[in-house]
């Protein structure tokens, strides 16, 4: 073999080796450690953190992303370095950011701009570079971060998607809706379900304990669509459907309501989202996020009600907000209706 291919292969062999020697990364992945000087951070902090963390309504306002700023010339450094998500924010100047840069296989760069690095520290690690200019300052910033938001907001819904489906959608599920209901939802296998009466069609995921965390879904239909229907008369339906078949009573709370319309292929749902409770008398008060939407499907002359609720008391609520809309933007109520 020549020198040279085997120069090759022993660097490929050196590397595959060190990426198994290396840690395992950890933290979340809606957790962000930023790196970059003190002086590069007093300048940018605020808007890093405003492009970074919009706020998301779930029961009341919530970050999206956490982010922590570190100086990288801190003790603290060789721990975070092994962070799930890095953002590296500086030139090639930088010895961390050159690292990071050197690893990506790289040869020519044209700052600023966004560069995306596997395993840096840390087997299973994600670091981007915001790569800015040698002595940019603001401006370099500034022009990456709403590119910024947009790719690491797109890579954690994969994340998301590809998380709540690890035990496979349920397809067989989806083709006995559309015997049952003469509709579809597509979700993940470990969702159980009940069908209570002829338009009541309940899926519940409350794994790993019902006291930790709940998503559930309900459709419901009715028939024909009437010409007017009031957002009172909505909630009056569903305050009907939780009374009647839901196994704990629920109380809606509309102080804080947000409406929105949904594309859905050639469907349109008009979307509520509030916040349900227990009533005001029971002594263990819980409650959480819930999207209610109506959608008209004229093909089968049905008006729908589909509703989920999330209870996870604690926790971030982001992510599963994410799943429970993604169940329901599979809403299908006909064959070519998309």
């Amino acid at each position: 073999m020549p020198r040279t291919a085997l120069a090759t292969a022993a660097l490929a062999l050196s590397t595959i080796l060190a990426a198994c020697d290396a840690p395992l990364a950890w933290g979340e992945w809606n957790s962000i450690i930023v790196a970059t000087t003190p002086e590069r951070w007093a300048e940018v902090e605020d808007m890093v953190e405003a492009a970074l963390e919009p706020a998301i309504f779930t029961v009341r306002q919530e970050r999206t992303f956490r982010v922590t700023f570190q100086d990288p010339d801190q003790e603290d450094w060789g721990r975070l370095q092994r962070f799930r998500q890095v953002l590296l924010i500086g030139s090639t100047d930088d010895p961390r950011v050159a690292e990071a840069l050197e690893a990506s296989e790289r040869e020519t760069f044209s700052p600023p701009d966004l560069v995306q690095v596997r395993d840096v520290w840390a087997r299973g690690q994600l670091v981007t570079v915001l790569l800015t200019t040698d002595g940019g300052g603001t401006e370099d910033v500034a022009s990456q971060l709403e590119a910024l938001h947009g790719l690491l907001d797109g890579q954690y819904r994969e994340w998301v998607e590809s998380r709540m489906f690890m035990t496979g959608r349920d397809t067989a599920l989806a083709d006995t809706l559309w015997q049952k209901g003469s509709f579809s939802v597509v979700l993940p296998a470990v969702y159980y379900w009940r069908q209570d009466a002829d338009s009541i069609f309940i899926f519940r995921n409350d794994n790993p304990d019902p006291s930790e965390l709940i998503r559930q879904i309900t459709v419901s239909w009715r028939t024909p669509i009437p010409e007017s229907f009031a957002q009172e008369e909505l909630l009056a339906w569903r305050q009907e459907i939780s009374d009647l078949y839901f196994s704990y009573p629920q109380t809606l709370d509309l102080s804080a309501p947000r409406e929105r319309q949904v594309q859905l292929g050639d469907l349109v749902a008009d979307e509520l989202h509030i916040a349900w409770g227990n009533p005001p008398e029971d002594q263990f008060p819980a409650g959480g996020p819930l999207l209610i939407r109506s959608i008209e499907c004229p093909a089968q002359n049905r008006l729908y009600l589909v509703d989920a609720w999330l209870y996870a008391p604690g926790k971030d609520k982001y992510q599963y907000m994410l799943q429970l809309e993604t169940i329901l933007n599979s809403f299908r109520c006909a064959p070519g209706i998309s």
